[in-house]
């Protein structure tokens, strides 16, 4: 289903730019003016919905922590299981883990190793607010992977496609960004 121009609009202009956040010369996308207006929050939720309820999806998995908020609202509105990846060590069950590269150093993202075994090779879509370098989704696509699932697809509300996080995680799993930033 393609957006249309106008509730595409709507969506961009209730994101805010912060200029300098959270240091010189990066531009934050904050989607919590998103989030906080009812019709746009509405138009991107209905738009998910239509875009995703023929995908025969089995388990929608959300990346710590925006991508909590629209997967669990997606996986509520397709009647799926929601699935969290969290950031190392905040699960309370036997994990996998996957290592991915920051700008300084190196962080870690986990799933519980029986998040998806209900059903075998379960049919994932991946949801996070914004894809930049893409090495959280990298590493999130593997562990559903990991975990005995397919991602079949990642979905960001914004992707940066002046940075190679879309290209890089194409090799891995179709990409959907609802605004694309150049």
């Amino acid at each position: 289903m393609q957006l249309s121009s106008e509730h595409r609009k709507i969506i961009e202009d209730s994101i805010r730019d912060i200029k300098d956040f959270p240091k010189p010369g990066i531009i934050f996308k904050d989607i919590t003016t998103l989030l906080n207006n009812k019709e746009a929050y509405s138009i991107l939720m209905n738009h998910l919905y239509e875009k995703y309820k023929e995908y025969n999806l089995d388990y929608i998995a959300g990346i710590d922590a925006r991508g909590f908020i629209f997967g669990a609202t997606l996986a509520q509105m397709l009647g799926l299981g929601f699935v969290p990846i969290r950031k190392k060590g905040k699960l309370p069950y036997t994990t996998i883990s996957e290592k991915y590269s920051l700008e300084y150093g190196i962080d870690e993202i986990e799933v519980h190793i029986d998040a998806f075994s209900k059903i075998q090779n379960a049919r994932v879509l991946l949801m996070d607010d914004l894809i930049a370098t893409g090495g959280t989704a990298n590493a999130a696509a593997t562990l559903v992977n990991q975990a005995g699932a397919n991602c079949v697809e990642a979905c960001f509300i914004i992707g940066l496609n002046f940075l190679d996080g879309i290209k890089n995680l194409e090799q891995k799993t179709a990409v959907y960004s609802i605004i694309e930033v150049n």
